[in-house]
């Protein structure tokens, strides 16, 4: 490297960049990073006095117009940094010419020269154009490109800029024509006011946030004059299909009545009436399994008769006390629907089996069965006590058994007012059923008529005969159950117009429930048996 330079390099390095160093500058500015460069290359002996010498033949250039003392180091750096970007701009011949700086879409190197304050601070004087459009530049306004007064030229556009636009900073710019802050997020300013900006037209500033984006604002107001109605509407129409149809899809206040279902509800909860929930079917009435939005499990009784307007309407009343009703054997009521297409009654879902399976697979002891009885007979007087108006079902097949073997009433009778002497007959059969393990519809040709009459011809001499054969026959037991038979065929006599009260047959169950509880003496055994052989002696006659 030469230890002097010229005056006449001198003069050629000021119309290149007004630099003497760059002209002499080794190749390895050229190939090496400028970070490399700026923290391995340092200034030559004679740089002072090349500086000097610039000056004295071109006292406009920057540094010899600062009112601070010369940084050598600083004036040194930017020579470095102007050989790089030079050819970063892709200027076709850096050692005569740096007419522009083009970083345009390089958004890994635009913020790294953007740093290099000093570089600004000591602009070249031939750059006239600066391109740092779309590189998702971040921050506020890079100010310091505004100090290459000379351009003119200059592009941020594309960018994530913001704050404000530091608007007398454009002033000493006077050479500068185009002008494009499009596309960012600066403050709203009042540029309109400046004298300066005044020369510049609306797409310098397109979505910038300078000035009002009146195009946008009025595609805004046409979305919202259009749109907005649609919306209403589109919502309004949401609504009101959820409200006729999915009342569950809305938050619980908005739902009026949580116990309401819907067809479209139930077809949802059953897959769509699918014969793989169907869990029973009975005369007008089907039976299937279900699951809820709160993923909880369904009885759903559908019932596929027709009614008038003024029937779904007592239907739906009724159906109002039934969600009401609370005690531990009566299965929980739901809902219910009283659509006009279809009807049903929702209540919650039990694992366990009905009666008349139990009896009939597992032949439980009597102490059981009046267990159950006792149960039924408790929700019959919760019933009466509070809601007399409803009615229910006390068939074997349709009182469930829940997982700790406590009966539930399942069916109601709505719509069908029964009257008390029929609740109480209905229980009398009931405890014949679960005597004797008959299925009266099904093993007489009668019906329930013949089976009593049945039973009443054997009781109570031959009552062994109609008592469950495969239910363990001991002293204790047949008299019980011969107590038990008395009271269902008392409760099921409809011949004379007088009936039992629901606190007469109470008391007679309570009373031979708790004789159940006492074990029978030996003498009480004894006399059993010898009245049981004296039974078998008078047969033989």
């Amino acid at each position: 490297m030469p230890s002097s330079i010229s005056i006449s390099s001198s003069t050629f390095v000021l119309l290149f960049f007004s630099f003497s160093l760059v002209s002499i500058l080794p190749p390895l500015i050229l190939s090496a990073s400028v970070v490399e460069d700026l923290n391995n290359l340092h200034p030559p002996s004679d740089f002072n006095s090349t500086i000097n010498n610039n000056c004295l033949n071109n006292p406009s250039l920057r540094y010899c117009n600062s009112s601070s003392p010369l940084d050598l180091i600083e004036i040194f750096k930017s020579t470095i940094v102007a050989s790089h970007l030079c050819n970063e701009s892709r200027n076709p011949n850096c050692v005569e010419t740096f007419p522009k700086i083009d970083l345009h879409s390089r958004p890994k190197i635009a913020p790294l020269y953007l740093s290099f304050t000093f570089f600004w601070k000591y602009c070249p004087l031939t750059i006239l154009s600066i391109n740092l459009s779309n590189n998702s530049i971040k921050g506020g306004f890079p100010s310091d490109v505004l100090q290459c007064s000379q351009i003119q030229a200059l592009d941020l556009s594309h960018n994530d800029l913001s704050g404000d636009v530091p608007i007398q900073g454009f002033s000493p710019l006077t050479n500068l024509t185009l002008l494009n802050l499009s596309y960012n997020h600066f403050s709203e300013s009042r540029i309109s006011d400046s004298q300066f900006f005044k020369r510049f037209n609306s797409s310098s500033f397109l979505r910038s946030g300078l000035v009002p984006d009146h195009q946008g604002f009025t595609i805004k107001v046409v979305v919202f004059l259009f749109g907005f109605p649609m919306f209403v509407i589109l919502m309004v129409g949401c609504l009101g299909w959820m409200c006729i149809r999915r009342p569950d899809f809305l938050p619980a206040v908005l739902r009026g009545g949580k116990h309401k279902f819907t067809p479209a509800m139930l077809e949802a909860a059953t897959g769509g009436f699918s014969r793989n929930n169907l869990v029973g079917k009975s005369e007008g009435v089907d039976i299937y399994r279900g699951s809820v939005r709160d993923s909880s499990q369904v009885r759903i009784e559908i019932y596929r008769d027709e009614i008038s307007g003024e029937g779904r309407r007592r239907f739906a009343e009724e159906c109002k006390v039934l969600v009401q009703l609370c005690h531990k054997n009566i299965v929980q009521v739901v809902g219910w629907c009283d659509n006009r297409r279809l009807r049903a009654i929702v209540t919650e879902w039990t694992e366990g089996e009905n009666v008349e399976i139990w009896v009939a697979r597992s032949a439980p002891p009597w102490k059981q069965r009046l267990k159950i009885l006792m149960g039924v007979l408790e929700a019959m007087r919760y019933l009466q006590e509070q809601w007399p108006q409803v009615g229910y079902d006390l068939r074997t097949c349709s009182i469930l058994l829940s997982k700790n073997r406590q009966p539930l009433i399942s069916r109601f009778r709505i719509g069908d007012q029964i009257s008390n002497t029929r609740k109480i007959y209905k229980f009398g059969t009931l405890v014949l059923e679960m005597v004797t393990n008959k299925r009266p519809r099904e093993e007489f040709e009668r019906g329930e008529a013949e089976f009593i009459e049945w039973i009443r011809m054997h009781h109570p001499g031959k009552v062994h005969k109609v008592i469950d054969e495969r239910m363990k026959k001991t002293g204790n037991t047949v008299d019980q159950a011969t107590q038990g038979i008395g009271i269902g065929l008392m409760c099921a006599d409809l011949s004379r117009g007088w009936h039992p009260s629901f606190d007469l047959i109470y008391r007679m169950m309570c009373k031979l429930s708790d004789s159940c509880q006492v074990p029978a003496s030996p003498d009480h055994k004894r006399s059993h048996g010898d009245r049981g052989e004296g039974h078998r002696r008078n047969q033989s006659r």
